[in-house]
């Protein structure tokens, strides 16, 4: 089961048009929404008649923009420190668990307002769920929301050899097991559902055809890989808050053209108003 999943929706509303475009075309298997984005409300919508055949998840955020609630000890200003101060809470132990939990509770709720559904799986923009101090409420929290029907938690590590051999972002991909070490364990222990290999880390760079990467980013799948992408049509707006703004263009036009990928990529199959994925029962 490889599963290429765009993350970001409603960063922009450029963004949100390519994920949904790129659904259409049954080129994606799913996708994360940050539902702290001021465009989540009027994109949301539209991203439920794409249910049916797309896993949609939260992307949790801890540092992009504003919390949804008060977080007096992370946000004192009203707004998240950056990865970089996240990082450095979480490796001095200062991260507030409570004050976390409260937020990632406020974001399933604005999630399932208006998905009216639970999330299928939750992964972190910028990975910050793995970090020490936010994994804990997460799993804490999906344990006791989501009992009988749990959505899929990701795991952004994969073995170092096959990170090696896929040969793209190398460093970044490391560091991102580095932080996640000991989180799969965390989550399989508590009977959650996971994928067991990942890809998509890039450097970004404009002179390197995105294709070359998918490719490398498919390869060597576990039983249930994911693949991250990043896709968007640049606007305005991203090209205020997004370093990597033509990158994203790439990254969707590669996606659409690429002939082979609908057949690769799974994608579920159910009522565009149904339950959440039962993962236990998918086959890998």
């Amino acid at each position: 089961m490889i599963i290429l999943c765009a993350d970001d929706y409603a960063l922009t509303e450029g963004v949100s048009r390519a994920i949904g475009e790129l659904a259409a075309a049954q080129r994606l298997s799913a996708t994360s929404v940050l539902v702290t984005s001021a465009h989540w409300a009027a994109s949301a919508p539209r991203l439920c008649v794409h249910r049916g055949h797309l896993s949609v998840g939260l992307h949790l955020d801890l540092t992009f923009g504003a919390p949804l609630g008060p977080m007096p000890r992370l946000a004192p200003a009203g707004t998240f420190p950056g990865l970089r101060g996240l990082l450095a809470r979480s490796l001095l132990g200062l991260l507030d668990i409570d004050e976390i939990r409260a937020e990632i509770g406020r974001q399933l709720d604005r999630f399932e307002a208006a998905m009216r559904a639970p999330p299928d799986h939750i992964d972190g923009h910028q990975h910050v769920h793995v970090l020490a101090g936010v994994r804990q409420a997460l799993l804490e929290t999906v344990q006791r929301r989501y009992p009988s029907r749990p959505p899929l938690i990701r795991d952004p590590s994969d073995r170092l050899g096959v990170i090696t051999a896929r040969g793209v972002a190398v460093p970044k991909a490391v560091a991102a097991g580095a932080l996640a070490l000991g989180f799969a364990r965390a989550v399989r222990d508590l009977r959650l559902p996971i994928n067991d290999s990942f890809a998509g880390f890039s450097n970004f760079d404009v002179n390197e055809p995105y294709a070359n990467e998918l490719q490398s980013a498919l390869s060597q799948p576990g039983r249930r890989h994911i693949v991250m992408c990043h896709p968007g049509h640049p606007d305005a707006e991203l090209a205020g808050i997004d370093p990597v703004i033509e990158r994203r263009r790439m990254e969707y036009d590669a996606l659409m053209r690429d002939p082979g990928l609908p057949a690769r990529i799974w994608r579920p199959s159910r009522n565009a108003d149904g339950p959440p994925l039962a993962w236990a029962d998918l086959q890998d």
